[in-house]
């Protein structure tokens, strides 16, 4: 396999999520809460999951209620690996 198709095959297989900033008061680091719903596997009902993920903003682009698109990275920091991908939307 050559160097290139590596790359690109590493690249796809990154995770991607959706969620709402809930802070910015670190510097160049948001706070995102993505939450997750799944059936529970015993009483098939919709069960709603959050986690909260340390983000890089290096430009602090995002504000409290954007909702963003991170990727995950290389590890940036202890609690960071992921960054901002893309704004969806802008809070008002």
């Amino acid at each position: 396999m050559k160097k290139d198709q590596k790359n690109k095959i590493e690249r796809t297989r990154r995770k991607t999520f959706r969620g709402i900033v809930v802070s910015t008061k670190m510097n160049k680091t948001i706070t995102v809460d993505v939450q997750r719903k799944f059936l529970h596997p015993l009483y098939h009902k919709q069960v709603i999951s959050n986690k909260k993920y340390h983000v890089a903003d290096p430009k602090s682009v995002c504000g409290v209620g954007d909702t963003v698109r991170i990727i995950e990275t290389r590890p940036i920091s202890k609690t960071v690996c992921y960054r901002v991908q893309s704004v969806i939307r802008k809070a008002k």
